[in-house]
């Protein structure tokens, strides 16, 4: 290992028993944990600047995966630093919003994105650094460097990571290094994660899908991550057979990409890669609701039933299928270890079965909204976190019915689950996606409004189309307005933003509440 270091807190003190084993791989190179650290100690030195500690300041970094994110990540926390990871799809105006809304004082950028963050750095009289201008000096680290590191606390803020947004402006979501210990700790002993494994990363780096349950998950336990820099669905398939992997994660549209690709290759392809999938010992699906068809299509191809779970950026984890025992099509398990969850009515009585919002607590959950006391206000209650989220609990696992405010439609008197009716409509095989959202409606409250994706754009007629729903739907469930679009509008991690969905049933010309107003 290259130079002198002084770890602080538990994550790089692991890293040290594992100083010569290999932490990342990409399109670049390879590098040892022993390398992580040293490069991830001259970010520290380069981001103090003659300062003996950050102090919590936020640096705001934007750089591509692999070597340059994970050293600048770990060089902000080692200069006692808040670390706020930005999306490299983000335009602009959503990047300048979350260093605006964290209070960054220092902003990073890889060379290819310096033209997208100097500018707000130069607006706001912000501190501008390249990646460039962090890097390890040639040779060893200079005499002394080690000890210009401050001491770090578990209880010190590490990470402000941003919501969605898909109901409002994002909020920042900030979390102590103790939250982000829990978190990666409970998900390492529930999934098995051991110095061998070698986990492939195609997710986004903003968000806590990739961060948490496969990078930071990978680092902690000594094992190796491979990062690709985008999601390529034959690259990805390549690399199942290329490389001894056993760790994969993605999101639906990651599976359904693959699936898609798999349809459409070669015979000798084919066997090649299904054949590659059985080396791995783990295959996790999350972020948003998994098809029951895509889940059996990827059993299929694969022989793994995905591990589907849920989690919060505010929590961290909640639920999980086992990794070992059998996993439910459409369920997300049973609370993970040492998290507590709750399910309650409208009016806050703790129900042991049936449907009502989670409240979780536990130690992976977060400090507070950044400089926002009225939002944590509001999201706790009585010391649990209110996820927003409706389950349905039979005694045996949850499954999810979507967000109060966005999948939970009130209907004609009724309550129905956006995601149960998206779930029935994808299994014709001429629909290829789906999405339901509730609009309002002097009638009804709201009406039930489905957007199509069809195979190769085909037609349908919507009185079909309705009745073959009316034959596995409640009537009530079943939509009253169909709409055909290209795509569904997505953010980053592919969740539909239904919001944005709204505005294709919005327009000036009268709909009927009772007739499709468009054949699909």
């Amino acid at each position: 290992m290259r130079g002198a270091v002084r770890p602080s807190i538990e994550l790089f003190r692991r890293a040290l028993r594992w100083s010569e084993s290999r932490a990342l791989s990409s399109s670049e190179g390879d590098w040892s944990y022993g390398d992580l650290l040293a490069e991830s100690q001259a970010a520290a030195t380069g981001l103090l600047d003659g300062r003996t500690s950050l102090e919590g300041a936020r640096v705001a970094f934007l750089t591509p995966p692999g070597l340059d994110y994970s050293r600048t990540q770990w060089g902000i926390w080692r200069a006692a630093g808040v670390a706020v990871p930005l999306c490299p799809l983000h335009p602009v105006p959503e990047l300048r919003y979350v260093v605006e809304n964290s209070g960054a004082e220092i902003l990073v950028a890889h060379p290819d994105y310096e033209d997208r963050l100097r500018p707000i750095a130069l607006s706001e009289s912000l501190r501008f650094l390249s990646t460039r201008e962090l890097d390890l000096p040639t040779g060893e680290l200079a005499a002394g460097m080690a000890a210009d590191l401050p001491a770090l606390s578990d209880e010190a803020p590490a990470m402000i990571l941003y919501t969605s947004g898909t109901t409002s402006r994002p909020k920042g979501v900030l979390s102590t290094h103790r939250h982000i210990q829990a978190q990666v700790e409970t998900l390492v002993g529930a999934w098995g994660w051991g110095p061998r494994d070698h986990a492939l990363l195609v997710l986004p780096l903003h968000h806590l899908h990739g961060i948490i349950n496969v990078l930071g998950c990978a680092l902690w336990a000594g094992a190796a991550c491979r990062v690709h820099e985008s999601f390529d669905a034959r690259r990805v398939w390549r690399a199942f057979c290329q490389h001894d992997l056993s760790v994969f994660m993605g999101v639906p549209t990651i599976y359904a990409r693959l699936i898609a690709a798999f349809n459409e290759a070669t015979s000798d392809e084919k066997r090649e890669w299904s054949e590659a999938c059985r080396g791995f010992r783990l295959m996790v699906s999350g972020s948003s609701a998994l098809p029951v068809t895509v889940l059996d299509r990827w059993r299929e191809i694969s022989g793994h039933t995905l591990l589907e779970r849920y989690g919060m950026t505010e929590t961290g984890m909640i639920l999980s299928n086992p990794l070992e025992g059998e996993r439910g099509p459409g369920t997300v398990g049973m609370p993970l270890p040492g998290v507590e969850v709750r399910m309650v009515d409208e009016e806050g009585n703790t129900l042991e079965e049936g449907e009502g919002e989670l409240l979780v607590r536990g130690a992976g959950v977060f400090e507070e909204y950044w400089r926002n006391p009225e939002a944590t206000r509001k999201a706790m209650k009585g010391g649990w976190f209110r996820t927003g989220d409706v389950a349905r609990f039979d005694g045996r696992s949850y499954r999810l019915l979507g967000r109060t405010s966005v999948d939970i439609i009130k209907t004609g008197g009724y309550k129905v689950s956006a995601l149960e009716i998206e779930e029935v409509l994808r299994t014709p095989p001429e629909i290829e996606d789906c999405a339901v959202v509730g609009i309002p409606d002097d009638d009804w409250g709201e009406r039930v409004s489905a957007a199509l994706v069809t195979i190769g754009g085909k037609d349908l007629a919507s009185d079909e189309v309705r009745d073959w729903a009316k034959q596995r739907l409640a009537s009530y469930k079943v939509p009253r307005e169909f709409r055909c679009v290209q795509s569904l509008p997505r953010n980053a991690l592919g969740k539909v933003t239904k919001e944005k969905l709204k505005a294709v049933f919005r327009n000036p010309r009268k709909v009927s509440s009772d007739s499709a107003a468009t054949s699909v």
